[in-house]
């Protein structure tokens, strides 16, 4: 691994965590593309290491800055944490059955639907 890789990792990190922290978004939606225009990876790569990222270091010190501030609800995020370890398996098991270019397509057009769903809706 070069420098310069290094440093690309610890800028999609660093993007990665601030925006996580600042608007709550989940992490892959800037280390998966991170990867792949950055860094070359295919998308079951960056995939795959997006979700490896995602294990409890990622959020805890996010979370815990919202939880002293009075605005997190435990109650929902544990059960919201269980049934995402349950989907993550089927999810990803899903994903990598289908080819990658499908996949590719699938993460972007969520990615739109989401924005204008975000932009449009009140």
């Amino acid at each position: 691994m070069t420098i310069t890789t290094i440093l690309i990792l610890v800028l999609i990190g660093l993007l990665a965590g601030i925006f996580s922290g600042l608007i709550g978004i989940g992490g892959a939606l800037v280390i998966i593309p991170g990867l792949i225009f950055l860094l070359h990876m295919d998308q079951y790569s960056a995939q795959g290491t997006s979700l490896a990222v995602m294990l409890p270091p990622i959020g805890l010190l996010a979370a815990y800055n919202y939880y002293k501030a009075g605005a997190l609800n435990f109650n929902y995020a544990l059960i919201i944490a269980a049934a995402f370890f349950v989907g993550g398996y089927f999810g990803s098991r899903f994903a990598l059955s289908i080819p990658v270019d499908t996949l590719r397509k699938v993460f972007a057009f969520v990615l739109i639907f989401i924005a204008i769903r975000m932009l449009w809706v009140k």
